[in-house]
C-alpha cells in the first residue's frame, strides 16, 4: 500500500470530497479517485458511501481511518528520525590524504572539526601513495590530480580549488647561493625532488608566456615525503617546487621566498573523492567545506601580501562529478 495513497484517503475523509481533496494535494480528481480505488481494492470493502450530493465514510471506513492515520503517523516518524540522523554530525570518517596536508592544514582543521562535534571520530590514511579504498578501509580521500583527470575517474567527488605551485627557498639558501632568474641559472642550484613509485620527478616544467621550459635538475637530495621536501627547503640546502597550499604558512612566515616568480608551473586541482555517492554523509560534507573555507583563507593572504597575484590562483566553485 503506498504512503501517497493513505494521504489521499485522509485528505478526502477531511474534506468529504475526491475533489477537493485532490485540489489541496494538488493532483488531479481522476488521480485522487484512483489511490482510493487501490485501498478499497486491498482492503476489500467499501470505505465511503457515495451519493449524488456528499461523500460520507462507511461503517468500515470509520473503523479503518483511524488505523490508517496512526499507520501514516508512524511512517512520517521513521522519515524525521532517519532524516535528523543525515543531518546530525557524527560518525566515523575513514579518510586518506598525502602526508604533507596530514601533517599540516589538515591536521589542524580535524582537529576543529572533532572539537566542536565530539560525535565525530576520525581514522586517518596518511600516506604519498595513492589509496585503495578498499583495501585499506578508507571512505573518502584528498587526491592532487592533473586538470581534468577527474572527468576520467571513476570515483564521485568534489572539487576543492585549483592548486598553483611555486619554485621556492629560504632566504639563507638564496643569500648564500644567489636568485635565479632564468632556466639557464637554474639548471646550476640543488634541487629538492619528490619520488613516488621509483620515479624521481627531476624535469620541471616552466611556462612564461608560450614558451615551455622542461628542465632537467641535479640533485643531492630526493625523498618519497612530501612533507620532508618542504623541511628541507626551509633548512636552507635547495630550491624545491611546491604546492601554494603547502608552503602558504612558511611564505607568509617569511621561511620561504618564491623563485622566478615570472614562470608558471602548471595547476593540479584538489579533490575529495569517494567510492560512492552513498558513502557521503554530513560529517565528510563539513570537512568539504570547512577545508573550502581555509583555502580559501590562505589564498587571500597570499594576495594581500603580494606572494601571488589573483589570477596565479584562479577561484572555482565545488564541483560534484
Amino acid at each position: 500500500m503506498k504512503i501517497a495513497d493513505l494521504r489521499v484517503l485522509l485528505k478526502i475523509a477531511e474534506l468529504q470530497s475526491i475533489t477537493a481533496a485532490a485540489n489541496q494535494l494538488d493532483i488531479s480528481s481522476s488521480a485522487a479517485s484512483i489511490a482510493l480505488k487501490r485501498i478499497e481494492n486491498e482492503v476489500g470493502v467499501q470505505l465511503f458511501v457515495r451519493t449524488t450530493r456528499q461523500l460520507r465514510l462507511s461503517a468500515e471506513g470509520e473503523r479503518y481511518l483511524p488505523l490508517c492515520q496512526q499507520a501514516l503517523d508512524l511512517l512520517q516518524q521513521g522519515q524525521f528520525a532517519i532524516n535528523d540522523e543525515r543531518q546530525s554530525i557524527n560518525g566515523e570518517v575513514r579518510m586518506a590524504m598525502s602526508s604533507e596536508m596530514g601533517r599540516n592544514l589538515m591536521r589542524e582543521l580535524l582537529n576543529d572539526v572533532l572539537a566542536h562535534h565530539p560525535d565525530v571520530t576520525l581514522r586517518l590514511h596518511i600516506s604519498d601513495t595513492q589509496v585503495d579504498f578498499y583495501r585499506d578501509g578508507v571512505d573518502v580521500a584528498l587526491r592532487a590530480m592533473i586538470a581534468g583527470a577527474a572527468d576520467e575517474s571513476n570515483f564521485y567527488g568534489f572539487k576543492i580549488c585549483n592548486i598553483p605551485h611555486f619554485l621556492c627557498a629560504s632566504p639563507q639558501y638564496l643569500a648564500k647561493h644567489g636568485t635565479p632568474t632564468n632556466p639557464s641559472e637554474l639548471m646550476e642550484h640543488n634541487a629538492l625532488l619528490y619520488k613516488l613509485y621509483k620515479v624521481t620527478h627531476d624535469s620541471w616544467l616552466l611556462l612564461h608566456g608560450d614558451q615551455e621550459h622542461k628542465i632537467k635538475m641535479t640533485s643531492n637530495r630526493a625523498c618519497n615525503d612530501g612533507d620532508l621536501v618542504r623541511r628541507w627547503c626551509v633548512d636552507g640546502v635547495g630550491i624545491a617546487k611546491k604546492s601554494a597550499i603547502d608552503v602558504a604558512q612558511d611564505m607568509l612566515a617569511g621561511r620561504l621566498q618564491r623563485v622566478m616568480p615570472d614562470y608558471q608551473i602548471p595547476v593540479t586541482e584538489l579533490w575529495l573523492v569517494l567510492p560512492s555517492r552513498q558513502m557521503i554523509t554530513p560529517a565528510i560534507r563539513l570537512i568539504r567545506d570547512e577545508l573550502k573555507q581555509k583555502i580559501n583563507g590562505l589564498r587571500a593572504e597570499l594576495v594581500e601580501n603580494h606572494i601571488l597575484a589573483e589570477h596565479e590562483w584562479p577561484t572555482d566553485e565545488s564541483i560534484e562529478g
